[in-house]
């Protein structure tokens, strides 16, 4: 099952029209929508996927915004999530308040397309380093993760959006171990129900993809995972299948 390169963004406003302009943004920002016009509408969805980063309206009908981000925010599936609150409310009481109410950031209407895409990408950045946009290196690889491009010591290389995804998870954080659970969730989405196995499947042919000046360096660690590694090393990825 191949997924998306793109950073998925959930959307919740309620009026059409900023919606809309959100939407559109977002897509000329290589940013994936996904649309709710409620705080209810918004946790239908976010049982069915969990997306990257979240835009929330304060002044939602029926459950405001600030509500549903304090209420994400003790959940433990969606602790984590970056999440930026959207109002005409500029007071600093206002700010103070959204802010404590657990939004990473807060950004008052009206604003330009261009300040926001500004913003998502500064949260994504420090709140999910591999959803950042720009240059990832690490040994002879490089990936651009704007113009969704790999090469190795310079030469492109041909990698399927679900490879691109998970090289890019594993060069955001060089050296981390992930288990395959870690992977699945990551780079496939939390609810995706897919055997564990196929992040096997995957390693595999994105060290086939990375050729042998840099298949080393996705590296296998007995009993806990996979890691990017910081060189082209010894050839571990022999060793038997990390457990879940």
């Amino acid at each position: 099952m191949e997924t998306s390169t793109l950073a998925r963004v959930l959307v919740v406003e309620d009026d059409k029209g900023i919606q809309e302009l959100l939407r559109f943004a977002l897509l000329r920002g290589a940013y994936q929508p996904i649309c709710a016009d409620s705080a209810e509408h918004a946790e239908t969805l976010l049982r069915e996927t969990l997306p990257d980063i979240a835009l929330i309206d304060w002044m939602l009908p029926g459950q405001s915004g600030l509500a549903l981000t304090s209420k994400l925010r003790k959940e433990p599936r969606t602790r984590s999530l970056p999440i930026i609150l959207l109002t005409a409310r500029g007071e600093e009481g206002d700010r103070i308040a959204g802010l404590e109410g657990g939004a990473d950031d807060y950004v008052v209407k009206p604003f330009s397309p261009k300040e926001l895409l500004a913003r998502i990408q500064a949260v994504l950045r420090r709140c999910s380093p591999e959803h950042g946009k720009g240059t990832l290196s690490a040994g002879p690889i490089t990936l651009d993760t704007v113009s969704h491009e790999a090469s190795v010591e310079g030469q492109r290389i041909t990698l399927t959006p679900t490879e691109f995804r998970l090289l890019r998870f594993l060069m955001a954080s060089p050296g981390r171990v992930y288990s395959r659970q870690q992977l699945l969730d990551n780079v496939w989405g939390d609810h995706v129900f897919i055997e564990d196995r196929t992040v096997d499947i995957h390693i595999r042919r994105l060290r086939v993809a990375l050729g042998v000046a840099a298949e080393h360096m996705v590296e296998t660690v007995r009993g806990a995972g996979y890691k990017l590694g910081a060189r082209p090393g010894a050839k571990d990825h022999d060793h038997p299948s990390p457990p879940r």
